[in-house]
């Protein structure tokens, strides 16, 4: 039989698609060819195949070798072809049984001594493969994140020779190991944090809501010293977004390690990042650190330094929690329900305007202010002044009564299966149906609101965010109604408007 079909999966976003590795081997002149718009690394695949094989003790006849990746209009990108690839061909020349191939998908790159390399972007084809309940044959060093699957058909290999022998049933492949949970283990915690009491406590709201935060200070009153530490006051993530987070960081090519699937991070990218590695983009487009941290959180450190176009970026995946990547040749989505903080100084001397040590114009303080715009302010839930610290606050023992890390996370763990349990999603999901079931005000509390928005000018998105921020506070006091007080505290929360920064 000189025909052979060996299936694998590409990578188009979050999706794997299927492909079929066909492989024909005919007489004519001597040749190996691979078609079915394949990319330049895919194109170099037939000179990594043609070394494992000969260098693995295996023979390469001198027939004219056709290689098609079906569906031929899908674009083939990366190297995991190899390993479906050689098999085929093994296959086609009668070197290998056509039938110990069914039911498998294989990937991998193809080292030219035949050793398999690991590929970017494999936990999406085997979440794939474990729902079509095929068998995945993946190199060794992908098993520690096919680990995160439970009740999923798959195998490792170190060599081509390995997987050949499995496949005669003549050796058996290294199995996935047991799933490491790991304990969650942080270097910083909040009891670091001397003072700032109000900036713990909005730490606190913003990770009992997921509610978006911005903060504003003067050099060294710890605004990077707080985002580090809100990402220790979340809960470990649930399988679900273990898995997806998993798997955004493995098409981003990006390690994963065993223990730490559960443990939230905090990505920081720098302000000379472009948009597309802010929101993801490229040829082949990749995740940017907004979807990386999807059920993580994002620190955007010294705000308005980032480039004009990359925080006006931001807008739409604020509001929708994904990103659509529109390119001549494929569209993609990813989801990015990511924790945003932001952080700047209030003028460009890093000071505040009544601060004697500002030296900074008003128009130049305006012209700071502006590289900030007002539909992106609108779309952050919390805005927060954060002070310098005081030096009496600096030097002063330690307070072996300061909140831990964990203590506030079992109260933020407890206020989130509250809003679970009464709506299914966190309170700054909440769609404005939901908002109008949940969210109950008295006549007279709607006239202080009503009032109190017109006074600060906000705008509708600022109001459904008040009514979001003020369920959260109340569930944080265990009241199953909103009152007067968690609406003043949710207005406290949009104070940059009053400031110039619309």
């Amino acid at each position: 039989m000189s025909f052979a079909l060996v299936q694998s999966r590409a990578l188009v976003g979050m999706d794997a698609p299927l492909v079929q590795v066909e492989v024909h081997a005919s007489n004519g002149l001597p040749s190996l060819s691979i078609v079915g718009l394949p990319e330049a690394a895919v194109k170099e695949s037939k000179d990594r195949v043609r070394s494992a094989l000969l260098n693995s003790g295996f023979e390469l006849p001198p027939k004219r070798i056709t290689i098609n990746l079906a569906p031929a209009d899908l674009p083939k990108a990366g190297s995991r072809f190899d390993l479906a690839i050689a098999l085929a061909v093994l296959v086609a020349t009668q070197q290998l049984p056509a039938q110990a191939l069914a039911g498998h998908e294989f990937y991998g790159e193809l080292g030219l001594n035949g050793e398999l390399r690991n590929i970017s972007g494999l936990l999406p084809a085997l979440i794939k493969a474990k729902k079509e309940k095929t068998v995945a044959i993946i190199p060794q060093a992908g098993l520690v994140e096919a680990s995160l699957l439970t009740h999923a058909d798959i195998w490792g290999a170190k060599h081509l020779l390995e997987v050949c022998a499995y496949l005669t049933q003549q050796a058996k492949l290294q199995a996935v190991p047991d799933r490491d949970i790991g304990q969650l283990n942080y270097p910083v915690d909040l009891a670091d944090v001397r003072g700032q009491a109000q900036a713990k406590r909005a730490l606190e709201v913003a990770a009992s809501g997921q509610h978006s935060l911005l903060m504003v200070g003067p050099p060294g009153a710890g605004k990077s010293m707080l985002a580090q530490r809100l990402v220790t006051l979340l809960p470990p993530m649930n399988e679900q977004e273990a898995i997806e987070s998993a798997a955004l960081r493995s098409i981003a090519g990006e390690p994963l390690i065993a223990g730490q699937f559960y443990q939230r991070f905090l990505k920081e990218p720098h302000h000379s990042s472009s948009a597309a590695a802010l929101i993801g983009g490229g040829q082949n487009p990749k995740p940017g650190a907004l979807t990386l941290a999807h059920h993580n959180v994002l620190f955007m450190d010294e705000f308005p330094e980032f480039k004009r176009d990359v925080i006006e970026a931001l807008r739409e995946p604020l509001e929708t929690k994904k990103v659509n990547i529109s390119r001549v040749k494929q569209q993609v989505i990813y989801p990015c329900d990511t924790l945003f903080v932001a952080a700047f100084n209030p003028t460009p001397s890093g000071f505040f305007s009544d601060d004697p040590r500002c030296t900074d114009s008003p128009d130049q303080i305006a012209r700071y202010r502006r590289k900030i715009s007002g539909p992106i302010l609108d779309r952050i839930d919390l805005h927060l002044q954060v002070p310098a610290v005081e030096v009496d606050q600096l030097t002063a023992p330690c307070d072996p009564n300061a909140e831990s890390s964990d203590l506030v996370r079992e109260r933020v763990q407890a206020v989130r299966e509250i809003q679970y349990s009464r709506q299914g999603c966190l309170n700054s999901a909440l769609s404005l149906a939901q908002l109008e079931q949940y969210v109950e005000l008295t006549q007279s509390d709607q006239l202080f609101l009503k009032q109190a928005m017109t006074r600060l000018e906000l705008s509708a998105r600022s109001y459904h965010k008040i009514l979001r921020l003020a369920r959260t506070l109340a569930d944080m006091g265990r009241e199953s109604t909103i009152t007067k007080a968690h609406l003043a505290e949710a207005l406290g929360y949009r104070n940059l408007e009053r400031q110039g920064f619309k």
